[in-house]
């Protein structure tokens, strides 16, 4: 399991100045342990942690891994490689599936069910994905060239996200780049562009990123 806990949170703004977001609490633990102990109650034991953002904080807080009984490793990025570019660390070429999540994300989500249905799948890289629905404010005007057909009022629109989870068949390393960033969508675009199979895991358990100050506290009551 790679966890994502590199990134700065400054939409977060003084809650992460002399704190790493996967280290603010949600209820009575940093969301990142919350994180780790739920693949530790699925099985999982061999865990990366890409770092970058008050990299020592997290390094000091985990360490090796022997506090929970699992092996964790570090990927430090000397500087931002974006949301997939810090894969291009790990130390040797997988010989198993990765799953990969940004670390800050509560979620219900059975990571087990996950893996068996990319492996089921043959996928080389599979994403979960979400629903996600917003309104419109205002009265959605359908027209043919000059003349009005209709008039949605406050319509609903409905789309599919990515959910910040995804797995990964061992093949993945060799889209990945060498030196520099590269975001998941970039690479998930290049696993497209060579037409390897893809797959989407659609995830009706609850879910919940922290990365703005509503949604942190939100999270912080629901727990």
């Amino acid at each position: 399991v790679v966890l994502m806990a590199g990134g700065a949170g400054r939409r977060l703004g003084s809650l992460t100045a002399g704190c790493p977001k996967p280290l603010l609490k949600v209820g009575d633990k940093p969301i990142l342990q919350t994180i780790l102990e739920s693949f530790i109650e699925c099985g999982f034991h061999n865990f990366y942690f890409s770092v970058n953002y008050r990299a020592d904080m997290i390094q000091n807080y985990f360490g090796n891994g022997d506090k929970w009984g699992v092996q964790i490793q570090y990927l430090l990025e000397k500087s931002p490689l974006g949301t997939a570019g810090a894969l291009g660390l790990l130390p040797d070429k997988p010989t198993e599936p990765i799953i990969v999540m940004n670390g800050d994300i509560l979620t219900k989500v059975d990571f087990e069910h996950l893996l068996t249905f990319h492996t089921k799948a043959k996928s080389c890289a599979t994403m979960c994905i979400r629903d996600y629905q917003t309104q419109v404010p205002y009265g959605v005007v359908e027209i043919d060239e000059h003349r009005l057909l209709a008039i949605h009022e406050k319509p609903i629109q409905q789309f599919f996200v990515s959910a910040g989870i995804y797995v990964f068949d061992p093949g993945i390393v060799e889209f990945l780049p060498t030196v520099g960033r590269m975001d998941m969508p970039e690479l998930f675009h290049a696993v497209l562009e060579a037409n390897r199979d893809t797959a989407v895991f659609p995830i009706r358990e609850y879910w919940i990123d922290i990365g703005r100050v509503d949604d942190y506290e939100k999270a912080n009551g629901e727990y």
